[in-house]
């Protein structure tokens, strides 16, 4: 069963039932994580007064976002920091809450070996207050990964506890086999830039066969690998129409797909910005998307997207409004 929480007294959450719940939960494969299926990235967090940053985690949390996701490399450690700190982190707190971290990338180079792996995990569980990691995701492809190493070194963090589940991020199906020739655990997540003008995947899916730009397939068709081996996807900049090139929404850039987004939002009674997260969660690989914002009205309208299924016809005319072709 979900429920949904209210900030009380010193920033404790308790759980106030069935009542008004909107968020929906998935339970990912290969473990017993019952997670939102929205979730809140925590990247930009750093420069935040602690007053505001506890403001948009209460009020993720009061949505029913129960999984924050964070990096050592936000804020060069400052991010986890200041989350912990904000909202007084407590055993309590901790327990209601599904933290995942990634670590791996150095100042201008890619580390997943043992030593580096071990060491950046005990830097976040200080930074972030908590005696263990929920989700531990490799960030980002090693060109120099050694997958003994990280099997070693997930065996050694699984074992004293310090994490209890892992992941990949912007990983290709066979550099996921690789790593799990070797390692033992699951890998439960695989965290992919997606958007609905930021749809690689999902195009080449679509263009098979054909000589055009949208049949390239630039990633091994990782949308189809992650359905066939239960790895759940994590579209990050859900709202980006490129690499933190700005938002597509409201942006005059795309007025074809901003007209269509805001007829859809309001036939259903909703934000665009739920439209936009609805896209994704409209499709049947059951994404999680992560909220980069740092705005709690953007945090409310995104988690409308939990109550808002598109149609077929819906999903592919958002698709086609915002540039892509059907052959």
């Amino acid at each position: 069963m979900t429920t949904k929480v209210a900030i009380v007294s010193d920033h404790i959450y308790e759980p106030l039932g069935e009542d008004g719940v909107k968020m929906k939960y998935i339970t990912i494969p290969n473990s017993d994580l019952n997670v939102s299926e929205i979730a809140l990235g925590c990247m930009r967090i750093s420069g935040m007064p602690n007053q505001e940053i506890a403001t948009l985690i209460h009020t993720a949390l009061e949505e029913g976002i129960n999984f924050f996701d964070h990096a050592d490399i936000y804020g060069g450690g400052k991010s986890e920091a200041k989350f912990s700190e904000a909202i007084g982190m407590n055993a309590r707190l901790r327990k209601q809450m599904i933290l995942q971290t990634k670590c791996g990338i150095q100042q201008g180079y890619y580390d997943f070996s043992k030593e580096h792996l071990l060491e950046a995990v005990d830097g976040s569980l200080k930074r972030l207050r908590t005696d263990y990691i929920d989700v531990l995701l490799l960030h980002r492809p090693d060109a120099l990964v050694e997958p003994e190493q990280v099997a070693e070194a997930f065996d050694a963090l699984q074992k004293s506890g310090k994490v209890k589940y892992f992941g990949v991020s912007n990983q290709n199906p066979m550099q996921i086999d690789l790593l799990r020739k070797f390692v033992k655990q699951p890998i439960l997540f695989n965290q992919l830039q997606l958007s609905i003008p930021f749809t690689g995947m999902i195009d080449a899916g679509i263009n098979v066969n054909m000589k055009i730009d949208g049949s390239v397939d630039r990633d091994g068709s990782i949308l189809d690998y992650c359905r066939l081996h239960d790895i759940t996807i994590q579209p990050w900049s859900p709202f980006q129409y490129g690499f933190f090139e700005g938002v597509f929404l409201d942006n005059p850039k795309f007025p074809e797909l901003n007209q269509k987004i805001t007829v859809i939002a309001s036939a259903k009674g909703v934000t665009t910005t739920a439209i936009a997260i609805a896209w994704l969660l409209r499709h049947p690989a059951r994404m999680q998307p992560i909220l980069g914002t740092t705005t709690p009205q953007r945090v409310k309208d995104s988690c409308q997207a939990s109550n808002v299924t598109l149609t077929r016809q819906e999903w592919y005319e958002i698709y086609l409004s915002a540039g892509n072709t059907l052959p």
